[in-house]
C-alpha cells in the first residue's frame, strides 16, 4: 500500500503549506555573522521582510541578538527596542511572523505586537520565563538543540555518537516543555545546526534528518550560510572558506535535501533559490507518488 509523500506534521496555530515552508530571516542587528547591519534600521527591515516574502517566503524570522559563535550577548531593552517595531510592521502587513529571541520578555512582547511564532535557539533553557510565557501565549515554539550560550558554545562541541546525543537532548527537551505547558501540538524540533557542533558534526545530522523526524515532531532545519557549509566549500582543511554570503547555493542545496527528506521548514538569509528548492522537491514528490499508485493499479 502506498502512503504517498510522508506528512510534514501539522503545528497549530500556523499554515499548512502542503510542502516544507520557508521562513526567511531579518536579523536587525549590527553583528549577525552574514548580514549583521544590512537591516538594523526598522524601516529597512520590515522592508527586508517584506522582499524575502515577495521572493517566496512562506513566514519571516525577526531576530534582534546575534547568536554567532563567539557573540555576546545584547541587553533587554535593546533587544526589545530593535525587535518589537519590526514584528508590529510586518504583522500589520499581512506577514506570519516568528520572533528569534531567548527572553520571555521579548517574546511577550512580540507575541503582543503580531508574531505567531516563538523561535528560541535555548529551547527554553536561557530563561525560565519562557515556557510558561509562551503556555500562556499559547503560540507554537521551536524547540533547538543548544548546550549553550555563543561565547563558550565551541568548547561543547564534544559528542561520542552526535545523532544519538542529541536526539536524546532534544527529547528530554521536550519533555520538559511539554510538562512546563507548552501543548505538544505547537511544538517544532531544530537539531541546532552550528551551535555546539563541527562541520562533521552538522553533516552527520544533515544525512539523518529521518532520524530525527522520528521524535515525532515537525523539524526546522537551519543551515543557512554556517560554517560547516563554508568548510565544505573550501575543500582542504587548510583553505579558506568563501564568505558567508557566497554560501547559498550552498544552502539552497541543503535546502533540498531537508524539503526532500520531510523538513517543516528551512530557515534561510536569502530566499529565491531555496523556495524553487521546496517546490521541485514538492513536485518529485508528486510525481514519485503518481507512480507508485500507477505501479499499484497495474498489479
Amino acid at each position: 500500500m502506498n502512503s504517498g509523500p510522508a506528512p510534514r506534521g501539522l503545528v497549530t496555530g500556523l499554515p499548512d503549506w502542503d510542502r516544507c515552508a520557508v521562513m526567511g530571516v531579518v536579523n536587525v542587528t549590527p553583528d549577525s555573522f552574514s548580514d549583521g547591519g544590512r537591516w538594523f534600521d526598522t524601516t529597512a527591515a520590515v522592508k527586508r521582510g517584506l522582499d524575502l516574502v515577495a521572493q517566496g517566503a512562506d513566514l519571516v524570522d525577526v531576530g534582534g541578538e546575534s547568536t554567532r559563535p563567539g557573540a555576546s550577548r545584547v541587553d533587554e531593552e535593546e533587544e526589545l527596542r530593535r525587535v518589537v517595531p519590526v514584528v508590529r510592521g510586518l504583522a500589520s502587513e499581512g506577514v506570519v511572523v516568528s520572533v528569534d529571541t531567548m527572553r520571555a520578555s521579548v517574546a511577550a512582547q512580540a507575541v503582543a505586537a503580531g508574531a505567531t511564532l516563538v523561535n528560541d535557539v535555548s529551547g527554553g533553557l536561557a530563561d525560565p520565563g519562557m515556557i510558561p510565557a509562551v503556555a500562556a501565549a499559547e503560540v507554537p515554539f521551536v524547540v533547538m538543540h543548544w548546550r549553550g550560550f555563543s561565547d563558550g558554545m565551541n568548547s561543547l562541541a564534544v559528542y561520542g555518537d552526535v545523532l544519538a546525543e542529541v536526539t536524546a537532548e532534544l527529547r528530554t527537551r521536550i519533555d520538559a516543555v511539554v510538562t512546563g505547558g507548552i501543548a505538544p501540538e505547537r511544538l517544532l524540533v531544530d537539531p541546532g545546526l552550528g551551535f555546539a557542533k563541527n562541520a562533521e558534526h552538522d553533516l552527520a545530522l544533515v544525512a539523518h534528518l529521518a532520524e530525527l523526524r522520528a521524535l515525532g515532531f515537525p523539524l526546522l532545519v537551519a543551515a543557512s550560510r554556517k560554517r560547516f557549509l563554508g568548510r565544505v566549500l573550501a575543500g582542504a582543511d587548510d583553505a579558506s572558506p568563501p564568505p558567508a554570503r557566497e554560501r547559498d547555493a550552498a544552502t539552497a542545496a541543503v535546502t533540498a535535501i531537508a524539503a526532500s527528506r520531510g523538513a517543516w521548514a528551512v530557515r534561510v538569509h536569502e530566499v529565491r533559490a531555496s523556495a524553487d528548492a521546496v517546490r521541485v522537491a514538492r513536485a518529485v514528490e508528486g510525481a514519485l507518488h503518481t507512480t507508485r499508485s500507477h505501479g499499484e493499479g497495474a498489479r
